[in-house]
């Protein structure tokens, strides 16, 4: 009896949990305006929800969307640093250049 519980709660658990789509998230344009810290970093509700959705589903990727140029590359790079500060692996975050943006977005996809 005890293993059909087990499997019954599993299904639950898998129903519970739809497979990720993907998320996009848009951090605020100010976080670039002052210095930051993590706390600054997790006060930007964007960020938050792009963590809370990797970190809910196993085997998910970020891509870190920026504009071309040298400065939103930077940025890029510096939001993958505090991403992965965050509990994000690295090897999990990708960085792509879209001439389309004018701003940083965190797309959140289920894996590979």
């Amino acid at each position: 009896m005890s293993l059909l519980r087990l499997i019954l709660s599993g299904c639950l658990v898998a129903v519970a949990l739809p497979a990720l789509a993907s998320e996009t998230f848009a951090p605020a344009p100010e976080l670039w305006d002052r210095p930051r810290t993590a706390r600054a970093v997790l006060e930007q509700p964007a960020i938050r929800g792009a963590v809370g959705a990797y970190l809910a589903h196993d085997g998910a990727r970020m891509v870190i969307h920026h504009p071309p140029g040298t400065g939103p590359a930077l940025q890029a790079e510096e939001l993958r640093a505090w991403l992965t500060a965050l509990a994000v692996d690295s090897q999990h975050v990708a960085l792509a250049s879209d001439p389309s943006l004018k701003a940083l977005t965190i797309e959140v996809t289920a894996g590979p």
